[in-house]
């Protein structure tokens, strides 16, 4: 049975361990707040560029764009974003769960795959593992902009590596900000970059793939802005991907320290009433070691 001074200790020890987790639960809910309004803001930029990509890839020749030309081939690179941070819940392990089955997916089926890694947490665990890693990534959540986006995607080299027949595909695997207390894990595929636009009611899925006829008038020509905004549109999805995963692990490590709060809480009532009935069970004997001391002298 433990002494009271230990179990005194443990609650003064717990008690640090509460303020500690309600301070880190403050400063994600802080952190949320501001990057939840930066990826409310920058999806529907983000969405709008990828619905104009496929508008006018749909109606130039699409093989004249290495970008969205799609190869028969087995070199894919995978980009996998996690945190720099732990103390966030499962977030980075549902990451990397996804992440490694998705990687022995591509292997069983022939590929060969490379890995790049945003963030410390994916780095160390892809260093312990037997993929090869050709680019890492880390401390770019802290102060992240949209120059982190294009160093993302030279950092990368998935585009150049495309354009150029190195690689046949890339996928980004990341975290998609829900709400506060949920988050989704995403496997995109980055490149080739998706072309096709579901339309409503067409019977014939084909018929997604042929020019359409009339819409706009483009200046400068439809070919030459498709050429300029398809960089454009991978580092705003790079960006936009970054913002997320921010977004997500603020969410996260705000809901985890939420629950070691409340953890800490429930340990101190357990701890004090055991300190309060060992108390009063030691004052209790030694009342009846007195009281019984007394009766001998009688």
């Amino acid at each position: 049975m433990p002494s009271l001074q230990s179990v005194r200790r443990k609650i003064d020890s717990v008690k640090k361990t509460q303020k500690i987790t309600k301070a880190m639960k403050m400063v994600a809910a802080a952190k949320l707040k501001r990057t939840q309004d930066r990826i409310l803001a920058a999806r529907p930029y983000a969405f709008k560029m990828r619905d104009a990509i496929r508008n006018l890839s749909r109606r130039v020749n699409r093989e004249a764009h290495p970008l969205l030309r799609r190869r028969e081939g087995n070199r894919i690179v995978v980009a996998v974003v996690t945190s720099d941070r732990g103390l966030c819940g499962a977030f980075n392990a549902n990451i990397l769960r996804t992440a490694a089955t998705a990687l022995k997916e591509f292997e069983s089926g022939g590929a060969q795959v490379e890995v790049a890694v945003v963030g410390r947490k994916g780095r160390d665990f892809f260093r312990r593992r037997s993929w090869k890693v050709r680019r890492e990534m880390v401390d770019i959540f802290d102060k992240l902009t949209f120059e982190h986006g294009m160093l993302m995607g030279s950092e990368l080299q998935a585009i150049d590596d495309y354009m150029e027949g190195r690689i046949d595909a890339a996928y980004a695997i990341y975290n998609e900000f829900k709400s506060a207390i949920q988050q989704r894990v995403v496997v995109e595929r980055l490149l080739p970059i998706d072309w096709v636009v579901e339309i409503a009611d067409m019977k014939d899925a084909a018929q997604t793939t042929e020019p359409l006829a009339g819409g706009y008038l483009y200046e400068p020509s439809e070919d030459e802005l498709l050429e300029q905004l398809l960089h454009r549109h991978l580092h705003v999805q790079f960006y936009r991907m970054l913002l997320e995963s921010s977004a997500a692990e603020q969410g996260a490590r705000m809901t985890a320290m939420d629950g070691a709060t409340r953890n800490a809480g429930e340990l101190i009532k357990k701890l004090t009433i055991y300190y309060n009935k060992t108390r009063q069970a030691a004052i209790t004997k030694e009342l009846m070691d007195i009281v019984g001391g007394a009766e001998a002298l009688k």
